[in-house]
């Protein structure tokens, strides 16, 4: 059985651990093991679940005290003797990569599950990280083409060098239920009313100010309209400033942060997702598969059109262009409703399908490294090692198995 190391960085609930956590659920535990090094200041960290499933986990400091953060992420793979590490934290993975090479970690994979936008602070780390995507990693991965290209350039792509694995759900535990939407809305409250719903954290990447412009333009239109939100994050307090200078405090509820999401996908009319930005939105798979129409904006890409359900919308059009678009959709497919589980598989992003790819992935290239092959792609990269820009020094440890 071959431990794993798993990059997990910063893990709130939300589409990174729902991902990670869907292909653990799903991967052969009798041969492979994942071990999940986190930021200590994570707040989704599944332990219980990951414990019972025979995984680890192993908190560092956080990222943004560089110097502690590398010293504890290298003692954990030194100690462990990893074959194989695979890290989550797209243009941050360079640190991990590099700190991996120095402990002899063969596999060393980096995947980019996001993107990034030029009006969003943190993208301006994002964008002077990028050049160094390349280096210490022998493997590159992305969850979408678009997040493939963008991290790792569109010549890395086109040369076959990024491997693809989809943004994976349990399609069946995600189908429609129209028992639980019946209770669920019954117990809120909302058995007369539009609901309108929306899942993720408070920030500008996901674009909530603009989600509340949507929907004051919505309940202008439908008196029976209700605007659910599920998170947490910083604009909070000004989603709130805007919702009371809307009037719409009766209109809209918000729930925070919740991890029982699937009775909402049940319970929702709609899901909107106006996003600046987003990799391959694991909200959107489960939306559709639970027949609920989604409306992106056109800045996600649209491989996440699993079904009919999936729509798109600019963001340079205006929020009454939204509601009149949103509408007339929504009102059709609430008759209508039904599962769209065999649409999710059928299109490649059951959890099991993409996981057997995974795991063949990861045993294919260990066996290959252990044959001695070597990598063509970093033999330049590795000519520029960025030792005294990355120091590992000692640091209080903050190791917790």
């Amino acid at each position: 059985m071959i431990r794993i190391a798993i990059i997990a960085g910063v893990l709130h609930s939300g589409g990174k651990r729902n991902l990670i956590m869907e292909y653990y659920r799903h991967i052969d535990r009798s041969q492979v093991q994942f071990d999940f090094i986190c930021d200590s200041d994570s707040n989704g960290i599944p332990e219980e679940e990951i414990k019972a499933l025979g995984g680890r986990v192993y908190k560092v400091a956080p990222y943004k005290q560089i110097v502690a953060h590398m010293h504890d992420t290298y003692q954990i793979l030194k100690e462990n003797k990893y074959q194989i590490m695979h890290a989550f934290d797209n243009t941050l993975n360079v640190f991990p990569m590099f700190l991996g090479k120095m402990a002899g970690v063969k596999v060393r994979i980096s995947e980019s599950i996001s993107k990034g936008d030029k009006n969003e602070k943190k993208t301006i780390v994002k964008l002077a990280l990028r050049p160094f995507s390349h280096w210490f990693a022998n493997y590159y991965m992305a969850n979408s083409i678009d997040c493939g290209i963008w991290q790792f350039g569109k010549e890395t792509y086109e040369k076959g060098q990024i491997s693809i694995f989809k943004t994976v759900i349990n399609a069946d535990a995600n189908a429609f239920d129209a028992s639980l939407r019946d209770d669920t809305r019954k117990k809120f409250g909302w058995e007369n009313q539009v609901i309108y719903g929306f899942i993720g954290r408070y920030v500008d990447q996901k674009n909530p100010l603009f989600l509340i412009d949507i929907f004051n333009e919505i309940a202008k239109k439908q008196a029976n309209a209700k605007l659910v939100m599920i998170g947490f994050g910083e604009l909070e307090a000004a989603m709130h400033e805007k919702i009371q200078e809307y009037g719409l405090e009766d209109r809209i509820e918000d729930l925070g942060r919740r991890d029982d999401i699937k009775q909402f996908y049940n319970a929702f009319d709609a899901f909107l997702l106006p996003s600046l930005y987003e990799g391959m939105p694991v909200v959107g798979i489960e939306a559709q598969c639970a027949g609920l129409p989604i409306f992106f904006s056109k800045n996600i890409t649209e491989e996440t059109t699993v079904s009919s359900l999936a729509h798109y919308i600019g963001l340079e059009e205006s929020p009454k262009a939204w509601a009149d678009k949103i509408i007339p959709i929504v009102n059709k497919n609430i008759t209508e409703r039904r599962s769209y589980s065999e649409e999710v598989k059928q299109n490649g992003f059951d959890s099991m399908t993409e996981t057997n790819k995974l795991q063949n992935f990861y045993m294919s290239k260990l066996k290959y490294t252990n044959k001695g092959g070597v990598n063509p792609r970093i033999s330049i990269c590795e000519m520029n090692p960025i030792v005294t820009l990355m120091p590992v020094v000692p640091g209080e440890r903050r190791l917790a198995a």
